[in-house]
């Protein structure tokens, strides 16, 4: 059960904050999952919408890339919405159903070589805070300097979704994967 009630509505919301509802309706189509309780801070709520307008849809961050590394932050952080929220893009997007099944059972077997290294790099920042040198070196080299801080960014962001879901108890949309935790 949610621990706030959900804002779906720019009635939900006093009237000097209604441009930030707006905003996310422009951007998203709707106010839904973490939106609905980010707004109960509105100011909050338009300012990580608008990171994660970029982070989700207009960086030059590959898309797989992306999901791959918020499946990871959302396992590792048991947030169910964020999980849910991701597996069907990742399937969308030819993510192998043995790679899903390897971040969710947190192990790395069958995971390609390429995506491995977005898991383990995105584990590695969440588990020691830190990412070694050859790992940054070798992360370097295949995204480049403004891909890899776009890639840490995500890490970062997705990490913010699944803390803020986790507190309010959010529960995975209707029809979503559920994680199991």
């Amino acid at each position: 059960m949610p621990r706030l009630p959900s804002i779906t509505r720019k009635d939900q919301v006093p009237a000097k904050d209604h441009g930030i509802f707006d905003q996310i309706v422009a951007s998203r189509g709707a106010v839904q999952g973490p939106f609905t309780v980010f707004l109960h801070s509105p100011e909050i709520a338009g300012r990580v919408a608008h990171l994660g307008a970029y982070v989700r849809f207009e960086g030059s961050l590959d898309m797989r890339v992306r999901v791959l590394a918020a499946m990871v932050v959302a396992r590792e952080y048991d947030a169910m919405y964020v999980w849910g929220a991701q597996t069907g893009g990742a399937r969308r997007l030819g993510v192998p159903e043995s790679t899903i099944t390897a971040i969710r059972e947190n192990h790395s077997r069958g995971i390609p070589a390429a995506d491995a290294q977005v898991v383990e790099f995105t584990r590695m920042l969440l588990r020691k805070h830190r990412i070694d040198d050859a790992t940054a070196d070798a992360m370097r080299k295949r995204f480049g300097d403004d891909e890899y801080i776009q890639l840490t960014g995500a890490i970062g962001y997705y990490a913010l979704l699944s803390m803020t879901v986790n507190a309010c108890e959010l529960e995975p949309a209707e029809g979503a994967e559920v994680l199991k935790v």
